[in-house]
């Protein structure tokens, strides 16, 4: 009770209209870094997953650099590549702003992630389509957006929501090179003389909206494939 009390006591002065526009400016940062960091990352996520295709790329070191890359990544923590990237632009010369670094950060971790998705993706198609698809001399590029990947979609899309999900989550560690997100924001208010509870727990709640509208858009993006799925017949060559 006396807990609550407090929280009551407290929340007049926290849930001003200024300490508002704060938190929703971190939370538009954090949805920004978010969102064009995913997208980025899993536009290089793509291409990467693809050239990785004996068929697109048949030269065996381009590949094997791909899967070094996508490798080295996904076993660095983000926190530790969040460095590298903020160091690496210091060393390098170039005047990258915080936002910049967080986004950059984000979208290697997601081209990482999400290259490894379309892999899987590719994989769940029958190597017999790729086979009779160029016995019938269709290009390879031509196999693969009309062919391979419409196949592909159904096993693609539901991780890629979920590492999106986790990506904003993950976008809480940006906090420690001093750019504004919601964990920073709660830490400026706390050390405002406000309480940790208060200042956490409405960041959780940001947090747990941001995550519900993605995870929401994704699974109507499943639903809607399925439907299509079930009223489209995407064009399968004979195994």
């Amino acid at each position: 009770m006396g807990i609550i009390a407090g929280l009551m006591e407290e929340a007049p002065r926290f849930f001003t209209y200024w300490n508002m526009l704060f938190l929703a400016n971190a939370a538009l940062n954090t949805l920004l870094v978010s969102l064009i960091g995913c997208l980025a990352g899993y536009a290089l996520g793509f291409t990467i997953a693809t050239f990785r295709l004996p068929q697109i790329t048949p030269v065996g070191p381009v590949r094997g650099a791909l899967i070094l890359y996508v490798e080295a990544i996904r076993r660095i923590p983000f926190l530790v590549l969040l460095m590298c990237v903020f160091f690496g632009f210091q060393l390098s010369g170039v005047q990258a702003s915080l936002f910049l670094i967080a986004v950059t950060s984000v979208a290697l971790r997601m081209s990482a992630l999400s290259a490894e998705n379309v892999r899987a993706g590719y994989e769940a198609v029958q190597e017999r389509q790729w086979d009779a698809a160029l016995t019938m001399n269709i290009p390879p590029l031509t196999a693969l957006f009309r062919i391979v990947l419409p196949q592909s979609w159904r096993v693609i899309l539901p991780p890629s929501t979920i590492h999106t999900v986790s990506m904003i989550k993950e976008t809480s560690l940006v906090s420690q090179i001093g750019f504004l997100e919601l964990t920073f924001s709660a830490r400026m208010l706390n050390q405002r003389g406000f309480s940790a509870l208060i200042c956490f727990g409405t960041v959780l709640v940001l947090y747990f909206v941001i995550s519900y509208a993605f995870s929401a858009a994704g699974r109507y993006a499943e639903r809607k494939l399925v439907d299509q799925a079930r009223t489209v017949r995407t064009p399968v060559l004979p195994a």
